[in-house]
């Protein structure tokens, strides 16, 4: 076996060297056999190059035949390296210091911001940088064609012979190279898009309009597709900052470049009949947001013609093994600059060591038949609320052969059909049933979806533990409809409680959607400020299954709830709902009570309540991208948006035997900012009145958090219940650093933590006539005095924890009050 693997390996050698025509590999050292990072590397006679990486190493390849290729560094004499063939793996080359310096200044380690040619020519760059492009014209069209592929890749004999593969082993039939790390990898994704693209710059105003789209692999997976999406944010050189994986690197063109960039002038040449410089820049320090690279630039309008540029290995971000960056720009009219190639290639691996198996996420953007001043009516940049055609994803292949503005390779080409045969492979559905569940909570089985498995089992005082099962209807990611249920067990108070619900979407146009549904459970009531739609949603601390402090101050609840919404436009939904609850304690040491009549204690005390309720709510997510046309959508960046939110509630007394009548209005704002170069930023405002006396269980309790976990919009040193309001104001703030401060410290940058620091208040008042109507065990305390605490955290602990130290700032001297708590929670982000 292992000789047909070889014999295979070699046939693929050979067949990648008649796709690829020349193929460079080596390292780049000085006269002490140390190596040189960022040296430039480039094919003789041609603008293709790369720069060599943090251990000197280079990998080069192009289509084109060539003889030899170009080193050169600053303050090192250039060498010019012949090659013996078209492949050329191992190549050494030694650069020898440069003896003599003729009217040129040469720089090397970090370079001065004084009399350095190349920051003189990226000034002329800032100046010029709003005039290029499409920014020249007042409106602009182009077409646009997309390829995104997702490949495993470090594919060695080892890895074929692996006991995983038994049974798939004609997948290696389509291994390749890729071009540029020369690294083997077998595609296992691929998707394709063709669009149309319209643009108004007096308005700022942008619509793309997709024509066709194509994929194999795992299409179906809204975790998968929504992580495509999510990856490939646009961006655009110029920029100050560049957004990847939810971090802001800090673009070469940057105006605060020079802070975080050396930069050197080290090559000019003709390209296309235009005189250019070719700027080489890297890093000033390692642990930041940058990348090393170079970019060719014309002399006369300043745009750029091409760039290419890797993340620094010391990059504050995990997974990511490698990223490479590729722009070429076309030349229009001999002075406009126009976008033509943008490639981005991405190698995601659990380790960044060169050896680590991982996947390459690529993406290629083609652009052509640029159009301009062809002004549109205004109305035409209105975005589709549900737009869905399903022609567009069912395109011929006889349409995709005359409309791709590239060829496939053969690899590319095959795919498509190993990827269709892979998954007919028993052992392949398995595997794929095991990711696919871990990624989304549900195990599917036909049209239905068994879980969430993560909440299968819970605990708390009450219920001790607590068993769940349940699932829902899944017949694909644009269903109309769908059912969902679950029922759950509690082996301490002997009970089953239960949840169902239904969604109809009755127009995808405007997404107009009825649902229903009913719960009886036990819940721990308060945990948040501002009321949720869901009629299944379950907080966290109700099954803590580690708590600290007294948690038996759960509720019974039989809530029921009948809703429409509408969304008229893009990410504006209006909700309108009418709701029944009851409620009752689910401890004996815990109550809900109310006197009957506050004037006349006498008259006696109710422990349950029984209220209708009808609500109208204005749900405003600007920014928000999703996935799917369904009844329920996923979020492709559930943290990257802000969000308005407006609730108002009417409570109907006297129908049905309803006890209270009141009105309730709810205001929440959370807006996430990346600050470039600092980290992201997040700031939550809630507010709130209560109109009317209401008891304890209709009360705005303020979220407190008893378990050992991070919690959001929860106050890590209060308990629940600690503090009750009829009206409020609250304020989270949290910054996180994404390690700019850890990068400066020598011992803690190479463990890529990250800092976090935050400040949390909320001001609250209760009514007397509240206060008079309460008869629970609880003492109505608002916050009017004002309750902080402020916190300060390491993240990135391990990759996958992160650690908080919170401290309390007010009201220090309450019974059971905690001054200082450490709580923590796992997850895993770039």
């Amino acid at each position: 076996m292992k000789e047909k693997i070889l014999f295979l390996g070699a046939l693929l050698l050979l067949a990648g060297s008649l796709f690829s025509q020349t193929k460079v590999e080596g390292t780049v050292v000085d006269n002490a056999n140390l190596p040189l990072p960022f040296v430039n590397v480039y094919f003789k006679d041609s603008s293709e190059g790369v720069i060599t990486d943090e251990n000197g190493k280079f990998y080069l390849e192009s289509p084109n035949s060539h003889t030899a290729i170009v080193v050169s560094f600053v303050g090192f004499s250039t060498k010019q390296v012949e090659l013996t063939g078209p492949v050329n793996y191992g190549i050494k080359v030694k650069l020898a210091e440069a003896q003599e310096l003729k009217e040129v200044v040469l720089y090397s380690g970090k370079t001065s911001k004084k009399n350095n040619p190349a920051l003189d020519i990226l000034r002329k760059i800032w100046e010029r940088r709003r005039k290029n492009g499409l920014r020249m014209f007042k409106q602009y069209q182009y077409d646009k064609y997309e390829k995104v592929e997702f490949d495993m890749n470090n594919i060695d004999s080892a890895f074929m012979e692996s006991k995983i593969f038994r049974g798939m082993e004609f997948i290696f039939d389509h291994v390749d190279t890729s071009s540029v790390t020369g690294k083997t990898y077998l595609p296992i994704f691929i998707n394709e898009s063709i669009s149309e693209v319209y643009g108004d710059n007096t308005t700022n105003s942008e619509k793309e309009i997709l024509q066709a789209n194509k994929n194999s692999g795992f299409s179906d997976n809204q975790q998968i597709i929504a992580f495509v999406k999510d990856l490939y944010a646009e961006y655009d050189v110029y920029d100050n900052y560049l957004k990847f994986f939810d971090k802001d690197f800090v673009s070469p063109l940057s105006r605060t470049g020079i802070n975080v960039y050396n930069y050197v002038l080290a090559d000019t040449a003709y390209i296309d009949k235009k005189y250019c410089f070719n700027i080489v820049f890297y890093p000033r320090r390692k642990g930041e947001l940058t990348f090393k690279g170079n970019f060719w630039v014309n002399d006369t309008t300043f745009a750029i013609k091409k760039i290419s540029m890797a993340a620094s290995k010391g990059a504050n971000i995990n997974f990511v093994k490698d990223m490479y960056i590729e722009q070429e720009f076309d030349v229009l009219n001999d002075s406009v600059f126009l976008l033509k190639r943008d490639h981005l290639m991405t190698d995601f691996a659990l380790r960044k060591k060169d050896e680590s198996k991982g996947v390459y996420g690529k993406r290629t953007t083609l652009f052509r038949d640029y159009e301009f001043d062809i002004k549109k009516p205004d109305d035409f940049y209105r975005k589709e609320v549900n737009f869905y055609n399903d022609t567009i994803n069912n395109r011929s292949d006889e349409y995709w052969a005359e409309n791709r503005f590239e060829s496939l390779n053969k690899d590319e080409k095959a795919v498509y059909k190993m990827l269709d045969t892979l998954k007919t492979v028993p052992k392949f559905k398995r595997m794929y049933t095991v990711v696919a569940t871990l990624g989304s909570g549900y195990y599917q089985m036909g049209n239905f979806d068994y879980g969430p498995i993560f909440s299968t089992f819970g605990y708390n005082d009450i219920e001790g533990i607590r068993l769940r099962t349940g699932g829902r209807t899944y017949y694909g990611q644009n269903d109309p409809w769908r059912l969902e249920g679950y029922t759950a067990y509690g082996f301490k108070d002997n009970q089953f409680k239960y949840g169902i619900s239904g969604k109809w979407m009755v127009d995808k146009k405007k997404r107009i959607i009825l649902a229903a549904g009913n719960r009886r459970d036990i819940e721990q009531i308060g945990v948040s400020l501002t009321g949720s739609p869901d009629v299944l949603g379950r907080s966290f601390a109700s099954s803590a299954i580690f708590a600290s402090g007294d948690n038996t101050k759960l509720t019974s609840i039989n809530y029921s709830n009948f809703s429409a919404e509408i969304e008229p436009w893009k990410n504006v939904v209006f909700r309108s709902s009418f709701s029944y609850r009851t409620l009752k304690s689910a401890s004996p040491t815990f109550t809900l009570d109310y006197y009957i009549d506050p004037a006349d204690p006498s008259k006696g005390v109710r422990s349950d309540l029984q209220q209708y309720e009808y609500g109208l709510t204005i749900d405003y997510t600007p920014g928000r991208r999703t996935i799917g046309y369904g009844v329920e959508r996923s979020d492709v960046d559930d943290n990257d948006y802000p969000r308005f939110y407006v609730n108002f509630s009417q409570g109907l007394e006297g129908i049905f035997g309803s006890d209270f009548n009141y009105q309730k209005l709810q205001f929440y704002y959370r807006q996430p900012i990346l600050i470039g170069g600092f980290g992201r930023f997040f700031s939550t405002v809630e507010a709130g009145k209560t109109f009317g006396a209401v008891p304890l269980g209709l009360m705005s309790v303020i979220p407190g958090n008893q378990s050992y976990f991070i919690i959001d919009n929860t106050y890590n040193l209060m308990n629940y219940y600690e503090f009750v309001a009829d009206e409020y104001v609250s304020l989270h703030l949290e910054h996180n650093f994404n390690g700019r401060l850890f990068s400066r410290i020598p011992i803690l940058r190479d463990l890529n933590l990250r800092e976090i620091v935050g400040i949390k208040g909320v001001y609250g008042t209760v009514s007397e006539e509240n206060i008079r109507l309460n008869a629970s065990t609880i003492t109505y305390r608002a916050p009017e005095d004002v309750y902080w605490e402020y916190h300060a955290g390491i993240g990135n602990i391990f990759k996958v924890f992160r650690i908080d130290f919170a401290w309390r700032g007010s009201y220090l001297n309450l019974p059971d009050a905690n001054r200082f708590t450490i709580k923590g929670v796992f997850g895993l982000h770039f």
